[in-house]
């Protein structure tokens, strides 16, 4: 199946703000994630039930939305400051 991807206000902000070739890689990335919406780590504590995946010095924090077949972007941002 392939899931539709929606990202959060906040995740549009964070992205305008990555420098031109991250962001075109994760772009490429979270469009993946269309196809294969399990490929990120399953966080823990505090974000219990999202999911990321590593891109580069980045990190992309998602939730699946099974029922709706739906990727929710909720944060984008730099490793040191993802989980701040």
């Amino acid at each position: 199946m392939i899931y539709s991807i929606s990202i959060r206000q906040s995740a549009v902000k964070s992205l305008e703000k990555i420098p031109g070739p991250d962001r075109l890689r994760i772009i490429k990335a979270i469009d993946l994630l269309k196809e294969h919406p399990g490929a990120g780590s399953i966080l823990k504590g505090e974000f219990s039930g999202l999911r990321r995946i590593r891109v580069g010095m980045y990190r992309v924090v998602y939730e699946i939305q099974d029922n709706l077949l739906t990727i929710l972007v909720v944060r984008i941002n730099h490793r040191r400051d993802i989980y701040r």
